[in-house]
């Protein structure tokens, strides 16, 4: 998820109650909601370095303890006095496996197995960024100071706002429900057809930022891939979506899996796409691309690896771009 969820949820935990643990814990609850991220440096070394390790080490299970130590003793640096070493780590604890849960919850995913299995897990079921997610986290954080506002004109007592974060809280998690729910039933509409290039062979749905009823369908067949936008309140159309037809027997698509940096990118692609085009004045050289189909497709293009491959069958000038993830579901 974004920063912006992350932090809103640890401040969340930490009025639902865990403040008691330690003194300034809805600060420290902030810093550790956010430690995993701390993999972003690699984005200094290029884009694909990022792809590689954002989401690694600092993201898995067994790194867990040691992430959440990091927050715990930067609080202690900055503090004064006795510090409360064991319930500010036990809520740091808790800060960073609210991050591991919700960047599991969306479509980009986790390895939660690192270092001994680089496998992605994802449940697909809120986008990376999400707007009613965002609504009920800022209404939580809003809320207590509207509420002291009010009791201040009657001479009531603060607002603590825990109630609130727990609505919120509780919000988010049946919130998530709701949508795997609801993508159960994306993915059935999309099995259930047959497609204009054939029988698929997997499909997938993953959702978009403001609409829980609208996901963004991906059916890969044999020779085909498709994308749809997939709204549950109206019939699905197998024939309304962007067909993409798959080349055959293309050398530089074949040489070009080999690199370092494509193999990079297929480990993280669940649903890549290849074309190839020849590239004007150098013969015999052709510009191969690769795209994610759960965040883009070559009309919208994101999340796509590149590279030239030449006469002599040299892979050359590699890159990778994120660009912009299609999560609104309007292909």
């Amino acid at each position: 998820m974004d920063n912006l969820t992350h932090t809103l949820t640890g401040l969340a935990l930490s009025r639902a109650g865990l403040h008691r643990a330690c003194p300034r814990a809805a600060f420290l609850m902030m810093l550790a909601a956010n430690a995993p991220d701390i993999d972003a440096v690699s984005a200094l070394s290029g884009s694909i370095t990022y792809l590689q390790y954002h989401r690694h080490i600092t993201h898995s299970i067994a790194a867990l303890p040691l992430v959440a130590l990091l927050p715990v003793v930067l609080m202690r640096l900055f503090s004064r006095g006795p510090f409360a070493w064991r319930g500010a780590y036990l809520i740091s604890i808790a800060g960073v496996a609210s991050h591991l849960a919700l960047d599991g919850a969306n479509q980009y995913g986790v390895r939660y197995l690192l270092p001994f299995s680089d496998r992605w897990f994802s449940l697909d079921a809120v986008a990376v960024v999400d707007l009613w997610i965002w609504a009920a986290l800022l209404v939580s954080v809003l809320a207590p100071a509207l509420g002291t506002l009010v009791s201040s004109e009657i001479g009531g007592q603060k607002n603590s706002g825990r109630g609130a974060a727990i609505f919120a809280l509780c919000f988010l998690l049946l919130y998530t429900g709701a949508r795997k729910v609801l993508q159960d039933r994306a993915l059935a509409e999309l099995d259930s057809r047959v497609y204009t290039g054939g029988v698929p062979r997997r499909t997938g749905a993953f959702p978009t930022a403001v609409n829980p009823l609208l996901w963004r369908g991906v059916v890969d067949g044999e020779e085909f891939a498709a994308v749809f936008d997939v709204n549950l309140l109206k019939e699905f159309d197998p024939h309304a979506g962007q067909y993409f037809y798959k080349p055959k027997d293309v050398p530089a698509i074949e040489k070009i899996q080999e690199a370092g940096e494509f193999k990079t990118f297929l480990g993280f692609a669940r649903f890549p796409l290849w074309w190839a085009l020849p590239v004007p004045g150098e013969e015999g050289s052709m510009l191969v691309s690769a795209v994610d189909l759960r965040f883009a497709s070559p009309r919208r293009p994101g999340f796509v690896a590149t590279a030239v491959v030449n006469a002599r069958m040299e892979v050359m000038r590699p890159r990778f771009e994120f660009g912009t993830a299609d999560v609104r579901g309007d292909q």
